[in-house]
């Protein structure tokens, strides 16, 4: 029995860089290069994309630390707002957050792999899923060492792309860093705005921990620190990452491509070596579907512990793991699998769960006035860190809107259902509640 375990500062941080490095740093770079033609801007675009990802780390340290328990934006926008909205939140990170999102980095997986292997994608992508659901159900102990081992072979893939180009490319691409002419233009346009979806969601998983907050240790202190420090060292790889995509494969042969890793790994070191490199990414990005596999069945335990109907989902097995999430998610991601294509997942991800995300860091306002006692882990630079991030993400929601109409229709029709399960279990509480 693992009742006493708890998640230690060291799982938290993997946790965190683990559901961000993952498949959006190696396919994002394909979708930029065409709308924005300068090295410089690009890297920019990164660096806006992390200084947004740390102003909603800060913020959430505050809110996880000040309300004390797991469930993310769920618990956030229940106990701030109404419960209402905190189910729609929960909602949307159980079927597109998590599952969704999860079912992305199984397609990817599947796309390295299938190279090595010589085995249909999507089946890879299915095994995927369910190999690392059936490491997490075995506990947290078991779990947690997957997880940092997995991470460290991420980490280390990564380390060598960054220096690899230093010592093999012959010859480099030209590119240029320095700002020249033209470039404000290019990060004051549409296409700036637009590109930084694929961003948003390459450093999606920068609140990872905060849905852990109760399985976590020292929870004031270790909260933050997994917050900041793993979403600190996501920045610094992101931008040496991309940079070296840049340095080591022209604009021309990255633009349009999804395998980012695959473009650069066959440029460096020819066919063979390339070969090896798909097996060894798609192992790599089995951290990410790892990290996702282990916060995302706590948000869907937190909803069934205040509501009746959802109850089951609170089951847990003789390892102390929510069984029952855990299934639901991997059986929902299968599905997604099998339904859709890698670039409307990670359309639909971006902006589904940056309107969640942003309402919930807007919600710092009212919390302060809730609890201006609380003794809690304080944001730094406020007002101006939360502000920072509601209105960066609000001005890349508006132009994706803009840009394609579709996109935003499909993440708030996916409210619909979300809603009618919540009347469903508001009432089915009430039922109970005045029965007893």
């Amino acid at each position: 029995m693992e009742v006493h375990r708890k998640y230690t500062l060291s799982v938290a941080i993997m946790l965190v860089i683990a559901n961000m490095i993952g498949t959006g740093v190696f396919t994002s770079l394909g979708y930029q290069v065409g709308p924005l033609p300068s090295g410089f801007v690009i890297l920019v675009l990164w660096l806006v994309g992390g200084v947004v990802a740390l102003s909603g780390a800060f913020t959430y340290a505050e809110i996880a630390t000040t309300l004390k328990r797991s469930g993310g934006e769920y618990l956030y926008l229940s106990k701030i707002f109404h419960p209402a909205l905190g189910f729609l939140s929960g909602w949307m990170s159980a079927v597109v957050g998590f599952a969704g999102a999860i079912s992305a980095v199984a397609i990817a997986i599947g796309a390295y792999a299938s190279e090595a292997l010589g085995v249909p994608a999507r089946l890879i992508a299915i095994l995927a899923i369910i190999m690392v659901s059936v490491i997490h159900w075995f506990g947290v102990k078991t779990g947690g060492r997957a997880q940092t081992i997995l991470t460290s072979v991420k980490l280390s893939l990564i380390a060598f792309f960054c220096l690899a180009p230093l010592f093999v490319v012959k010859e480099s691409t030209g590119v240029n860093f320095i700002p020249k002419p033209g470039d404000l233009d290019l990060i004051l346009s549409p296409g700036f705005a637009v590109s930084l979806v694929f961003v948003v969601y390459a450093y999606t998983g920068w609140n990872a921990s905060a849905y852990i907050a109760g399985n976590l240790e020292n929870p004031k202190r270790n909260l933050p620190l997994s917050l900041v420090a793993g979403t600190l060292i996501v920045v610094v790889v992101y931008l040496l990452l991309n940079a070296m995509f840049m340095y080591s494969a022209s604009f021309n042969e990255l633009a349009g491509q999804n395998d980012i890793g695959n473009v650069v790994a066959y440029k460096l070191f020819g066919e063979k070596a390339g070969f090896v490199f798909s097996g060894i990414f798609s192992v790599a990005l089995l951290s990410t579907l790892s990290a996702m596999t282990i916060a995302g069945p706590r948000v869907t335990e937190a909803m069934g512990e205040d509501y009746g109907l959802l109850k089951s989902f609170t089951v847990k097995n003789k390892y102390q793991m929510p069984y029952l999430a855990i299934l639901a998610q991997a059986a929902w991601a299968i599905f997604l699998v099998l339904v859709s294509s890698f670039k409307e997942i990670i359309q639909y991800i971006s902006v589904s769960l940056s309107i969640f995300s942003m309402i919930t860091v807007i919600g710092i306002f009212w919390l302060r006035k809730q609890h201006p006692d609380a003794d809690a882990y304080k944001v730094p630079l406020y007002p101006v860190t939360p502000l920072i991030f509601a209105s960066c993400t609000l001005w890349m929601i508006y132009y994706v809107a803009a840009d394609d109409p579709k996109i935003l229709v499909y993440s708030l029709s996916t409210l619909i259902p979300g809603y009618i399960v919540y009347l469903l279990a508001h009432r089915h509480n009430r039922k109970h509640s005045s029965s007893l």
